[in-house]
């Protein structure tokens, strides 16, 4: 068996090893549930309120809960 036989067969081990890699647009679409009730911006579900107050003063200069009135801080 030659070199190029050799080289010929780890390729195609390689190849049925290789695995599809997987986009997480779609599910990140789908964590996006926090609303601003103002300009409908949404947020993550894991976006702090710090993040979301900086928003809600800096965009529209309202309180936290002006812009996301069912927001709850989420539990550690």
């Amino acid at each position: 068996m030659g070199n190029g036989a050799k080289a010929a067969q780890k390729r195609e081990r390689n190849a049925k090893e290789t695995k599809v890699a997987k986009s997480q647009l779609k599910s990140n679409v789908k964590a996006m549930d926090i609303q601003c009730q103002i300009c409908k911006s949404t947020f993550l579900k894991t976006t702090r309120a710090p993040q979301l107050t900086e928003h809600a003063v800096n965009k529209h200069s309202k309180t936290l809960p002006e812009c996301f009135p069912g927001y709850e801080a989420p539990a550690k």
